[in-house]
């Protein structure tokens, strides 16, 4: 199979949004757990640090997935590989 300048296109898009939501994602798991003794505002009732640690990296790594699953799935249906419901 040779490859032409759709699948060349393709990957280069998926390199691009995994490499952007691989930045969120490391951002959310090691920036904000590092400064965390910094980041000492109440939100939601409670300090940030342990409203991060506890809830609100589960939820941006929710986010990230559902995000990354439609986006993919748009991109399929543009480039022609969707497999389609059988």
């Amino acid at each position: 199979m040779e490859i032409t300048e759709n699948h060349r296109h393709y990957w280069r898009k998926n390199l691009q949004i995994t490499g952007i939501l691989l930045a969120i994602w490391f951002v959310v798991t090691f920036v904000v757990g590092y400064y965390a003794r910094e980041l000492s505002f109440t939100f939601f009732g409670w300090p940030f640090s342990f409203w991060m640690g506890a809830q609100g990296s589960l939820v941006v790594y929710v986010v990230i997935i559902w995000y990354y699953a439609r986006y993919m799935a748009k991109l399929d249906i543009e480039h022609g590989v969707h497999e389609g419901e059988d």
